[in-house]
């Protein structure tokens, strides 16, 4: 038996900004890279939290349905954060992004983030 995994590769997100994959499926779980508030299209990072927030949403929404995958497949979230004090924001994204039950979540303060970003989220999402 060998080692199958498959290469998620997609427009609907942004580019890898480095030596990495968007995201990779195994069996039916699907892990996907960290995401920052770049825009996919001109590749601009957006303003303020708030707006980095609202796009890493809508980068992840842009992830799940290259892979015919909805919002409700997500198990797990990594958050990182260069300021603890957005905390609140993050957990007023996260109530107007998911429903519940919400899915398992950690958030770690962060000294740097890419591109100087102030927020980056990975995703693990599952099928069956």
């Amino acid at each position: 038996m060998s080692f199958k995994k498959n290469i998620i590769n997609t427009e609907l997100a942004p580019a890898a900004v480095g030596t990495y994959s968007q995201g990779v499926e195994y069996k039916d779980t699907f892990y996907f890279s960290g995401q920052i508030g770049l825009d996919p299209v001109d590749g601009k990072l957006k303003d303020g939290f708030k707006g980095q927030m609202d796009q890493i949403l809508k980068n992840i929404d842009g992830l799940l349905e290259s892979c015919s995958l909805t919002r409700e497949h997500i198990i797990k979230t990594s958050i990182f954060v260069t300021n603890l004090d957005n905390f609140s924001m993050v957990n007023e994204a996260y109530e107007n992004y998911f429903t519940k039950p919400y899915p398992a979540r950690s958030c770690i303060e962060v000294p740097r983030l890419p591109k100087e970003s102030l927020v980056e989220i990975e995703v693990i999402a599952a099928k069956g």
